[in-house]
């Protein structure tokens, strides 16, 4: 599979963003499912690091959104990530937004979607998970349906944090998706404390039933001020959040004015992603001073940028857009930069 990619790459992006992200996905879970992907994955160097008080076997994991009804763990985990993130899931099922909705743009090594949260709902979500033979670190990314109104907004996280909880390692509350209407409203600073004021309740009412205390972390936007996210770093702290993640992708269109595809609405995710995530990343850092850890994600492409991540405070660093790129060879590079010394 790491050796293959590139050979397959052309007629990938030859297709339909949507329809090549399948096939891919069905390839992998064949070659799991026949020991090939096993056989030929590489070699990683032993790298432990404790994080939210788990032990992940390396810093590298796929981000959200690339599997969101987490039905491709078991092929997935043969890639060599030290942890996966499915979702974002919703209580019910949604089609999302109408297609055609993700779009490349290869001379920027950049992705434009607006897909909008769809996913199958939770109960087919658990079932995926319930199902596959993956034991290792996976966390589940929630989010509200696109037609519940913000002011009920915590009933769907809630409900969402309910079916996820036994399955697992940590939860991700995603109120930075640009793609679901008014969604990011979430993060303002008012709101943004009901809403986790409500969810850290229900997540230690639920520690307290199950016996087993959840992390929560808390995904955020690449476009907020550096006042913001400062405030929201202050308000993590207060309402005990676990880890925050940066960032989720862009409604800026840095590095890709006037290429095709560029205009499109949604979020921009990749290459031209990588200046302001960092900048979210080392403003984020500086305000937490330590008093949680930050995933960093958006726009890593090499060992090199994943390193960049650890050097500016980040934990752990998550992959999505720079494996459609790059391919399955990307995890295995990053890792073994991040196991160096």
């Amino acid at each position: 599979m790491h050796r293959l990619y590139p050979l397959f790459r052309p007629l990938l992006f030859a297709a339909d963003p949507e329809l090549a992200h399948d096939v891919v996905l069905r390839g992998l879970d064949l070659a799991a499912a026949t020991g090939i992907a096993q056989f030929a994955s590489p070699a990683l160097p032993a790298s432990p690091v404790e994080v939210m008080g788990l032990a992940f076997p390396n810093r590298v994991g796929l981000a959200a959104g690339l599997d969101k009804n987490a039905a491709h763990l078991d092929g997935l985990a043969t890639l060599g990530f030290g942890f996966l993130e499915a979702g974002t899931v919703t209580p019910r099922p949604q089609p999302g937004n109408p297609r055609p909705r993700m779009f490349r743009i290869p001379r920027a090594q950049a992705i434009v979607n607006r897909l909008g949260f769809n996913n199958e709902g939770v109960a087919r979500f658990v079932a995926n998970v319930e199902r596959a033979a993956h034991r290792g670190i996976l966390g589940v990314n929630i989010g509200k349906n696109f037609d519940t109104p913000l002011e009920n907004a915590a009933e769907d996280y809630v409900l969402a944090l309910h079916a996820v909880y036994q399955h697992a390692s940590y939860v991700t509350i995603n109120v930075s998706s640009p793609n679901t209407k008014g969604l990011r409203d979430l993060q303002a600073e008012d709101a943004l404390s009901a809403l986790l004021a409500r969810i850290t309740a229900e997540r230690d009412a639920l520690a307290d039933r199950h016996g087993r205390r959840v992390p929560l972390a808390v995904k955020i936007a690449p476009d907020l001020t550096d006042d913001a996210v400062r405030a929201i770093a202050q308000l993590f702290v207060r309402q005990r959040i676990d880890a925050a993640i940066a960032t989720n992708t862009t409604i800026a269109r840095d590095g890709v004015a006037g290429l095709p595809h560029a205009a499109e609405a949604g979020g921009l995710s990749g290459a031209p992603l990588a200046p302001r995530a960092l900048a979210t990343l080392r403003t984020l850092v500086a305000a937490l001073d330590g008093a949680l850890p930050v995933i960093a994600v958006g726009g890593i492409m090499s060992g090199d940028d994943a390193r960049e991540r650890i050097a500016a405070g980040a934990a752990l660093v998550q992959l999505y857009t720079g494996l459609i790129y790059r391919g399955p060879a990307l995890v295995a590079e990053c890792a073994n930069a991040l196991a160096c010394p």
